[in-house]
């Protein structure tokens, strides 16, 4: 098909698709008119959806999605701003996790959502590595500790500052305070050359931890995990990720031992107003 095509018993002719793409590739000169893509539309479309989601009346189908492929906005759902600041302070960073395996599946539905976080130009450059088996979790955790072993000894000023040391010591003890004995790790990573990966795939990440929870999931941070992948070379090889592609980011996952029954409070916004 073209880049869109339009019913015109069902178009109203509101112009809506029009005002909403963030490119200004549909044309409507008038409300008597249908709406067309202007010239090189083809090519200058980020395929986001836009037109498809604002349209009332289902009219418009574009290359990469018709109204029947897309989730329908469920009024009953949208949460108030009461239930959006319950929803986003309940959230935890979860430490200790329960010796229980999460499906697969319910890890990919987990990433699918995550998968719908904003991306500069809808470029979606992110990929998910997840290690899934606990046992290479470890494996992999104990390649972080080399890392450390090495920056104690290369630089002893910053390690210790990054209390290394303590987190080396805890492990000759059996004890893992970078990926904390999580049963899963989910890994988001990309090329490295791409200036959009970076923040995609934080964002990213920062919708999977957040929806989490609704899966009775608890996830970490993993930022001891994220610095040795972008500097430590064995950890780099054990990956595997393809040429050119560096890890952005990594989140412990697994199911909370403890629930929290109150949310903790923090500072006060410090906020400017120009």
């Amino acid at each position: 098909m073209s880049l869109f095509q339009i019913d015109p018993d069902k178009c109203l002719r509101d112009g809506l698709c029009q005002a909403v793409c963030p490119i200004k590739i549909i044309n409507q000169p008038d409300d008597r008119s249908i709406p067309e893509p202007v010239s090189g539309a083809d090519v200058l479309c980020i395929d986001c959806g836009h037109c498809v989601a604002v349209c009332p009346s289902g009219a418009i189908s574009h290359r990469s999605m018709t109204p029947e492929q897309c989730l329908p906005v469920d009024k009953e759902r949208i949460l108030d701003a009461d239930h959006a600041e319950h929803f986003l302070r309940y959230r935890r960073s979860i430490r200790v996790y329960r010796n229980e395996a999460v499906d697969r599946d319910i890890l990919a539905r987990l990433i699918r959502i995550a998968s719908y976080a904003p991306s500069g130009h809808n470029s979606q450059p992110v990929f998910w590595h997840v290690v899934h088996d606990t046992n290479e979790v470890r494996r992999l955790t104990g390649l972080v500790v080399d890392w450390m072993r090495s920056m104690l000894m290369e630089n002893e000023s910053y390690a210790r500052q990054m209390h290394m040391d303590m987190i080396i010591a805890a492990w000759d003890m059996g004890i893992d305070t970078v990926c904390r004995d999580a049963p899963h790790l989910i890994v988001a990573h990309g090329l490295a050359a791409d200036p959009m990966t970076q923040p995609a795939c934080t964002i990213a990440l920062t919708y999977l931890d957040l929806a989490a929870p609704s899966f009775g999931l608890g996830t970490c941070w993993a930022g001891f995990f994220h610095a040795a992948a972008m500097l430590w070379k064995p950890l780099q090889e054990a990956l595997g990720f393809p040429n050119g592609h560096v890890c952005m980011g990594a989140m412990m996952v697994g199911y909370p031992k403890y629930k929290y029954r109150r949310m903790p409070v923090r500072k006060e916004p410090r906020i400017t107003w120009a």
